[in-house]
């Protein structure tokens, strides 16, 4: 039976989220996120192969014979991250040469490959491309969030550089959080960070888990109403 919307949708951006459930693609995941602008560059353009892709698995999901599947799919993902890197190399040149050798590795990407695999080679067309959209919002907000975490607290900043991406009119989106005397903490920018980080983000969505585990739990648990007996002793008169 097909998923609906709604729960591929749930799946994509909670339940089975890819960094924090499923644990995938965690050498983009950590490599490129030391600010805001280097993981929303790379958000951007895991969302463009990893939706395309799955639309084109799906298309060609009854024609291709199970011995050459997953060459056929492999050769669909490159395809489309050799667009995403000449795209990016036409309009945000910098932010391709900050990424580096991390745009050409989304091929070999484990959300892009599962999502191939384990859902795009067995729905239709629609449900398929939403489900590469939501798995890479939901991959993407994860990177978000552990960039901007990781450049707030090694350089006091967020959107630092967004020119980057958006272009000169962005220089001015930088804020500046702690001011222009603070230190910075260099662990929250080396790769050890990101680990830290992450595990705390992962924590911190086990702790929701549990939480609204317990809620539901409680709502479904039948109130029981304590009946008392009450003795009367006494002479009537």
């Amino acid at each position: 039976m097909s998923q609906s919307y709604r729960e591929i949708a749930v799946n994509g951006l909670w339940k089975n989220n890819p960094a924090l459930i499923q644990l995938l693609g965690l050498c983009p995941l950590l490599g490129t996120s030391n600010s805001t602008v280097n993981a929303l560059g790379l958000a951007l353009a895991t969302l463009l192969v990893l939706t395309c892709s799955n639309a084109a698995v799906s298309l060609i999901r009854s024609v291709t014979h199970t011995a050459v599947r997953l060459p056929a799919f492999v050769m669909i993902i490159a395809a489309l991250t050799t667009c995403t890197e000449l795209l990016m190399q036409a309009f945000t040149y910098e932010l391709y040469q900050i990424l580096g050798i991390f745009i050409p590795l989304i091929t070999t990407n484990c959300v892009i490959l599962g999502r191939a695999d384990g859902f795009a080679a067995k729905n239709d067309v629609a449900r398929s491309a939403f489900d590469g959209l939501m798995m890479s919002i939901g991959f993407g907000l994860v990177l978000v969030v552990l960039g901007a975490s990781r450049e707030l607290l090694g350089s006091g900043t967020l959107l630092a550089d967004m020119h980057l991406l958006f272009g000169p009119s962005a220089a001015s989106w930088r804020i500046e959080v702690f001011g222009g005397d603070y230190q910075g903490l260099l662990l929250a920018i080396l790769p050890p960070g990101a680990f830290i980080v992450l595990g705390l983000l992962i924590a911190m969505k086990n702790r929701i888990d549990a939480h609204l585990a317990e809620q539901a739990r409680a709502r479904a648990e039948p109130v029981v109403r304590e009946s008392r007996r009450v003795r009367v002793t006494g002479v009537v008169e």
